[in-house]
């Protein structure tokens, strides 16, 4: 049945640009299709996330920033990232389009390898690889579906030798990262390949690629992988437990020196690996010299004539001496630049019966054989040995430090990713690959993470926000969300963010939490107007609508028990039994009348009315002196009448 009918993208252009003409396969995290490049008339690869990865805001932000570490990373081994963009909200990218079938399709068809194939297969593996590794990225899921097989220029259905290999996936898989499992609980990586550390503790680094290239490796030559069975967990926990085997136990006449490549490449320690995908290239070029060499002295030797009666004069003339592979391979498809012989020619003596030709024959032959053993003994020791030197300790220095310590030991640096720390300062360094002590060639590349300090998130500002926006906002920020007793509000909407405890602008921790309050919108009582009313008729009007009178007496020139304020305002909505708050008069403070007895009547007249109170005299004698007083030496409110009498 052909699933592309039942495709609704199929046909459609995406970003006015690319027609979708297929599906090509569908993963876990993506679907692939083939796209005509409407605007550079090409056919591209483009790989679309499915929905359920589309919601994680983390894997969608890792995704697109290793889309754009990925498109920087130009090898003739990498599958190329040409653009990336989002269609109806699903993030896609635009790659190249490689004519050809996955490594695993290859395996499907013929089961196996010969060596020779393998190592061809791998050595462009690793080449892509280790271009990712000086970058400073891990690929996580090196297996065959992975890797592209594409026909050879020169054609020629079969010719494993010459077809291009091209890695693809790199910034999916460091996408999936942040997690070691899926949703279900499963591994990420796919656990026939998937190396013992990355079980354990889920860390990552770039001998896991070494292990998984080395799986790759025994299957190619074995036609299995070493583990397998019905439960994917346990499959993955026969990587942590066993050793694995070497691939001449399943498939006799495999040359020892694969079966060690394999062994070295696989060792569940990750230290006892090599470094990188770089340092284990080199191993599969000193490996793949070994079995040259063989190939040549069995070739030189069946020159060897059987008999003395030979054509002792006759020149042979022994196949060249090419890549290991037994075939010259094309410059295109050359790797690390390989030594390359001339052809090898040989004389025989002069004259038959003649027992000097001979000998001569096999000294040079004898020579030969040594001055080519030395040349790998010397190429593997460099290889594997003599070019590394032990990884210096950067963790803890700043920087500046870890800068001019790079320059005065000949290291070149690259910077990762920097990392959060709740204890090392800004800018310095947490973390190093090749780890201390490892292995790493002299002039070699360090990749250095540096602290981002602590990591702290700003309370956004939510107020007037739907609630389950709110929420996205809070969980993009790394915040959990409490919801609150919800309020009325007069201002917000019902269902939209009043406040939030703490405030905006407060840093908090990833993972802190936010308790956000939401309104109910209008509270069903309206306040009424209650200043200038007396207190008694207040109650009575508050008690009315269901409401309750706090009241708080204040002095006041208003006459005492008049309402003088109210909280809330008049128009405010509010719930039953809410409580309005009202602030009554006390009335004018009262005012003390002195004793002004025996004093001029003038006089005290004047002191009377500075204390705000009135004056009547009486008497027949107003400028005479005070003989009456009335109040006197009490307490009375302003304006109060005071009567004095003068004699």
């Amino acid at each position: 049945m052909d699933t592309t009918v039942a495709d609704t993208l199929i046909g459609t252009t995406i970003d006015g640009r690319y027609r979708i003409t297929g599906r090509v396969a569908r993963g876990g995290m993506a679907t692939v299709y083939t796209a005509t490049d409407q605007r550079l008339e090409r056919t591209v690869a483009l790989k679309i996330i499915h929905p359920s990865q589309a919601t994680n805001v983390h894997f969608v932000d890792r995704f697109t920033d290793e889309a754009k570490t990925i498109a920087r990373l130009t090898h003739p081994n990498v599958v190329a990232v040409y653009d990336q963009g989002r269609h109806q909200g699903l993030p896609y990218l635009v790659m190249e389009y490689v004519q050809g079938h996955t490594l695993r399709d290859v395996l499907s068809q013929r089961r196996r390898l010969n060596p020779n194939e393998a190592c061809a297969i791998l050595e462009q593996m690793l080449a892509a690889i280790a271009a990712a590794h000086r970058a400073g990225l891990v690929h996580r899921d090196v297996k065959p579906e992975n890797v592209l097989v594409a026909e050879a220029p020169s054609g020629g259905a079969g010719n494993l030798i010459d077809a291009v290999v091209k890695v693809a996936d790199f910034g999916l898989a460091r996408a999936v990262e942040a997690s070691s499992v899926d949703d279900s609980g499963q591994l990420m990586a796919t656990v026939a390949y998937v190396a013992p550390e990355l079980v354990t503790d889920g860390h990552a680094d770039a001998r896991t690629d070494v292990y998984s290239a080395g799986i790759v490796l025994y299957e190619m030559l074995s036609g299995r992988v070493p583990f397998d069975g019905d439960d994917p967990v346990e499959v993955a926990w026969q990587h942590v437990d066993n050793d694995v085997p070497p691939p001449s136990a399943v498939v006799k006449g495999i040359p020892k020196a694969l079966d060690d490549l394999v062994a070295r490449a696989t060792r569940r320690d990750p230290g006892a690996r090599p470094t990188d995908a770089g340092a284990l290239l080199g191993e599969v070029q000193a490996v793949k010299d070994d079995l040259g060499a063989a190939s040549v002295e069995t070739a030189l030797l069946r020159q060897v004539p059987q008999s003395r009666h030979a054509d002792a004069d006759a020149t042979a003339m022994v196949p060249a001496v090419t890549d290991g592979y037994g075939t010259d391979r094309p410059t295109w498809a050359r790797l690390p630049e390989q030594s390359r012989n001339t052809q090898v020619y040989r004389r025989g003596d002069a004259a038959l019966g003649r027992n000097t030709g001979f000998d001569r024959r096999r000294i040079l032959l004898s020579a030969a054989i040594a001055v080519m053993v030395l040349v790998v003994i010397g190429s593997t020791w460099w290889v594997t040995l003599g070019r590394y030197t032990e990884a210096p300790t950067m963790v803890n220095m700043t920087k500046e430090q870890a800068q001019l310590f790079a320059r005065q030991n000949n290291f070149e640096l690259f910077y990762a990713d920097g990392a959060y720390s709740e204890t090392a300062p800004k800018d310095t360094v947490v973390s190093q690959n090749p780890a201390v002590k490892a292995r790493i060639v002299n002039g070699g590349t360090i990749t250095l993470v540096l602290s981002l300090g602590p990591e702290r998130f700003e309370v956004p500002d939510l107020a007037g926000l739907e609630l389950t926006a709110a929420k996205a906002e809070l969980d993009q920020n790394g915040l959990k969300v409490k919801e609150g007793t919800a309020q009325y509000s007069d201002t917000v909407p019902e269902g939209a963010v009043v406040s939030t405890d703490p405030a905006k602008g407060t840093e908090l921790k990833r993972g802190d939490t936010v308790t956000v309050v939401v309104s109910k919108g209008r509270a069903p009582i309206q306040v009424p107007d209650l200043v200038g009313k007396n207190i008694n008729d207040a109650r009575n009007a508050l008690q009315g609508l269901g409401l309750t009178a706090v009241e708080r007496y204040k002095d006041n020139d208003q006459p005492a028990d008049t309402v003088i304020a109210q909280t809330p305002k008049a128009g405010t909505g509010a719930a039953k039994d809410a409580e309005v708050t009202l602030d009554v008069s006390k009335g004018p403070p009262l005012v003390g009348v002195p004793d002004l007895n025996n004093q001029p009547c003038q006089q005290a007249a004047a002191t009377l009315q500075g204390l705000n109170l009135r004056v009547r005299i009486e008497g027949f004698n107003q400028n005479g002196f005070v003989r009456q007083q009335n109040p006197v030496n009490t307490q009375v409110p302003p304006q109060t009448e005071v009567v004095i009498a003068c004699f």
